[in-house]
């Protein structure tokens, strides 16, 4: 069965996304690019940008379920908080369309792509294109965000078998109470 995912790359002046269709263990790439925000503008006015493009870009592809990087903690703590608000928008957008998401380190995105968890952004996008033959990268965010897709693709049945699991072992200690 082929299931469409999209990955998110989140940032407030980039957010890469990419579109893989996942049938077993083949995978191919659908489309990518980034949603830029206009760094003229208030934060308030970039977070509407951001989640505009995305929404657009969901309503494009139609993606069943969405994947997006978590958000590594810099020196920098304003450029921190301004990630986190990119990034919560790439988590309430496709969630607000009624699809799954689910959340990766940049190291298990790496290990799971290249085979290492500090891999550089050149390895990353060879690779990239190696699992995507035929894939135009728009830019290093896209492929970042396709990077996590591949991920997620690679991940999703162990991370909802674990899901399950959680919600059993709850569903068991709500009933025993």
């Amino acid at each position: 069965m082929t299931i469409r995912l999209i990955g998110f790359d989140p940032g407030l002046r980039n957010t890469g996304w990419g579109v893989i269709e996942a049938n077993g263990n083949h995978l191919g790439h659908v489309a990518d690019g980034v949603v830029k925000t206009d760094a003229k503008l208030p934060l308030a006015d970039r977070l509407v940008q951001l989640q505009d493009g995305l929404i657009r870009v969901i309503e494009q592809f139609h993606p069943d379920e969405a994947a997006v990087e978590e958000t590594f903690v810099n020196k920098n703590a304003a450029s921190t908080l301004k990630l986190g608000q990119a990034r919560a928008i790439s988590l309430l957008v496709p969630a607000n369309g009624g699809l799954k998401v689910f959340e990766y380190s940049p190291n298990l995105i790496k290990k799971t792509v290249v085979g290492g968890g500090h891999a550089a952004k050149q390895q990353i996008q060879m690779m990239v294109k190696t699992l995507l033959p035929g894939a135009e990268l728009k830019s290093a965010d896209a492929a970042d965000a396709l990077a996590v897709a591949i991920c997620h693709a690679h991940h999703r049945d162990s991370v909802q078998i674990r899901a399950a699991m959680n919600m059993s072992a709850m569903t068991a200690g709500e009933a025993s109470r």
